[in-house]
This record gives C-alpha cells, sequence and structure tokens, in this order.
C-alpha cells in the first residue's frame, strides 16, 4: 500500500535538511521564548519600582512644598507693672460678739418679751420666768429690813443718852445688815428670772414656749454682734516673719462676688502649731452694712508693703507643663522678595507670683514682647500664625452674674 505523499512526514522537509537538523532549532525557539518574557518582566519590576520610586517622590515634594495655613491667636504686649504683693489664704469669719441666750437659774417661762430676727439692745428683757415667790419673799425681807431698821435707830437714841449698852447697838445692826442681805439676795434672784440681752445685737430664732419649764444653762435664743467681724486665718511658718499687727488685709466671700470687704490684722498668736507648723491670725472688719455673717467661707489677702515694677502677662498666656513653664513669643520673618510673616517660637520662662489673672515673669520675656495669650494648644514652635481680630479675655476675667 502506498502512503500519500501528502501524509508522510518526510515529504515537507526542503531538500537537504536532515531530522538532526530539525531537532536542533527547537531549543532556539526556546530560548527566545526566555529572553523575551525575561525582558518583559524586568520591564514590568523596573516600571513597577520606578513608578513607587517617583510617587515616593512626588508626594515628599508635595509635602515639602505644603505650608499649613496660619493658626489664627489673640496675642498680648508684655507690660512692666507693679503687682501688688499678697499672701493669699483661706478662712472664716466670727463675730466679734456672739452668744447663746440662756437662764441663769431654772424655772417656768411665763412671758417671751422678743421676737425673733429683731434688733435688741443691751439689757432689754428676752424672757420673763415664774418669780411669783421670790417677789413675796423680797417684800418679806424688806418688812424685816424695816423693822430692823427700827430698832438699830432706837438702840443708837439709848446709846446716846446712855440709857443701853453698846451690845444692843451691835445686835441690832446684826439684824439690820442680815436683813438687808436677804433683800439683795432675793432681788438677785429676781433679776436672774427676768433674762436680759447682754450687749446690742441681733437676735436669732426663739427656741423656747410659753408655759415651758427651763433647766439653768438651756438656749433661749441666740444673740449676735454684726457691727464687727472677726476673719480667722492660718499662714505657713514661713511668712511668720512678713506679717505684722496692722497690716491691711482683702476679704472675699461666694456670698458677694466681684465685692472686696477691707480690714487688718489685730491679732497673731504667738504660738506656731507643732502639727501643721501654721500661724493662726485674726483680722477685724467692720460691718456697717451687716452684709458678712459668721461662719462664712473667706478668701483673705494680706497686703504686704508693694515691690518693684515686673514684667506681666495674662496667665492663658503660660504653658504650664511638668517640664516648665513656656510662652510663645511672636517673631516676624521677611522672605527675599520682603514679604513678612509672623511665627511662634516656644520661650522657656520663670514665673512669680500669680494675682488677679496676671503672672509676673521674672526671667524670658521683656517688656514689650508680643506674646500669644489665646490658641497657643494649637502651636509648635516655629508655626505660622495671624493675629485673631478677636481681643484676649479681660484681665482678670470676671465670671458672669446670674
Amino acid at each position: 500500500m502506498t502512503v500519500p505523499a501528502e501524509d508522510d512526514p518526510h515529504s515537507q522537509r526542503p531538500a537537504g535538511e536532515t531530522e538532526t537538523s530539525a531537532h536542533a532549532h527547537k531549543p532556539v525557539r526556546m530560548r527566545k521564548w526566555i529572553i523575551i518574557i525575561g525582558g518583559a518582566l524586568a520591564l514590568l519590576v523596573f516600571l513597577f519600582v520606578g513608578f513607587n520610586a517617583f510617587r515616593e517622590h512626588m508626594i515628599a515634594q508635595f509635602f515639602a512644598n505644603m505650608k499649613p495655613p496660619p493658626v489664627s491667636v489673640a496675642v498680648v504686649d508684655a507690660k512692666s507693672e507693679v503687682l501688688p504683693n499678697l499672701i493669699t489664704t483661706i478662712g472664716d469669719l466670727a463675730a466679734v460678739h456672739q452668744v447663746d441666750v440662756s437662764a441663769d437659774v431654772s424655772g417656768r417661762v411665763t412671758d417671751i418679751l422678743f421676737t425673733a430676727g429683731a434688733t435688741v439692745k443691751k439689757g432689754d428683757p428676752l424672757v420673763q420666768l415664774f418669780d411669783a415667790p421670790d417677789q413675796a419673799d423680797l417684800v418679806s425681807y424688806k418688812a424685816q429690813t424695816l423693822n430692823a431698821q427700827l430698832a438699830l435707830d432706837r438702840a443708837k437714841a439709848l446709846l446716846a443718852r446712855s440709857f443701853g449698852p453698846q451690845a444692843t447697838v451691835d445686835q441690832a445692826q446684826a439684824a439690820f445688815d442680815q436683813a438687808s442681805a436677804s433683800v439683795a439676795k432675793t432681788e438677785a434672784v429676781i433679776s436672774q428670772k427676768l433674762v436680759r440681752a447682754p450687749f446690742d445685737g441681733q437676735l436669732g430664732v426663739r427656741r423656747v414656749e410659753v408655759g415651758q419649764y427651763l433647766s439653768a444653762g438651756t438656749l433661749i435664743v441666740t444673740l449676735t454682734d454684726l457691727s464687727k467681724v472677726y476673719a480667722n486665718i492660718t499662714v505657713t511658718e514661713k511668712d511668720r516673719a512678713i506679717i505684722a499687727v496692722g497690716q491691711d488685709v482683702q476679704i472675699l466671700v461666694d456670698a458677694y462676688p466681684g465685692r472686696t470687704f477691707k480690714g487688718k490684722i489685730t491679732t497673731i498668736e504667738p504660738q506656731i502649731s507643732s502639727d501643721t507648723r501654721n500661724v493662726r491670725v485674726q483680722a477685724t472688719l467692720d460691718n456697717p452694712e451687716h452684709l458678712l455673717k459668721p461662719g462664712m467661707f473667706a478668701t483673705v489677702s494680706i497686703v504686704l508693703p508693694a515691690e518693684p515694677a515686673q514684667v506681666t502677662l495674662p496667665e492663658t498666656a503660660v504653658d504650664y507643663t511638668l517640664y516648665g513653664d513656656s510662652v510663645f513669643l511672636v517673631k516676624e520673618n521677611k522672605d527675599k522678595d520682603g514679604k513678612s510673616s509672623l511665627t511662634a517660637e516656644r520661650v522657656p520662662v520663670t514665673t512669680g507670683i500669680r494675682i488677679h489673672g496676671q503672672v509676673a515673669i521674672k526671667k524670658g520675656v521683656n517688656s514689650g514682647d508680643r506674646v500669644v495669650a489665646v490658641g497657643q494648644l494649637k502651636l509648635q514652635s516655629g508655626a505660622a500664625i495671624e493675629i485673631s481680630s478677636d481681643q484676649p479675655p479681660p484681665i482678670p476675667a470676671q465670671p458672669p452674674r446670674y
């Protein structure tokens, strides 16, 4: 059987090509494909790496050229001024005269002669206790006194005419004195049963009722003299050398915010507490309007001699941290084109006394320097800023009143 020419695998080979040369062409083609694929992969890797490098370069260039917008801040000028030199502490108020009115003796209340909350004068009657037996005794003792007086007069007349002995006069004198003493004692008991105001002042809430039996010492009503009050405060041992009797004090109470009451130091305890190492100080204040009440909590400032002028800033301008205090100074910069810009530079400072919303700067800021007063929490040293049209809070900042 004859095989057709188209089915014969050797019938289409070129003339002179052997089977061995046909097999030699296969590795060549494979190497070409490997080279092509490897080149394509290398190109892809190169493009990928190049793209990433280009992207990072452009991002870095973008952030390098991008400047954040200026931060809006409020600015104040540092001033040189004299601050009040004060020692501020806390204390409470007490009345110069205050007493719990009570009866000296026991008895039943027969009459209440005052109105709760009224103002009374020294000696005004307040409460009457039952004293009828004592009044009867007084009448009896007065009669005995009169009889003793008559007997004494007769004994003296007889002695003057030598009709009677001296012993009779002495006995009559003793009887008269005894009767007079009984009268005085009974009058004292009667006066004890009429309770009177011991001094001028204002009464408190009534604590008794008519018909109530009172034991000696039972509280009837409180009586307070509000014309003057004491401010009892304490200061530390280290401040003892700079306080003295006669120094002025300024007192603030929560009941009248924004109002200052003035007084003077009148007493300094000569002993220092061994427990707290504090010194007890008492100041006296006139209280003509009766606004200050005993028991009020008070913030007391002792006025010391003034110190030289110091550089001052609002307390809001100082950044207080564990690493130290600092402020942001406003710096003006000009670029090569002469265009001005403002930046904030953090500067460490040493602070002094703080009073009424202000703080003394001992080191780090000079008078006339511009300092960021509000908005520094958003700042970093060297940050661009712009000055806000809003004014910084007043010094001192006054809380709203309702």
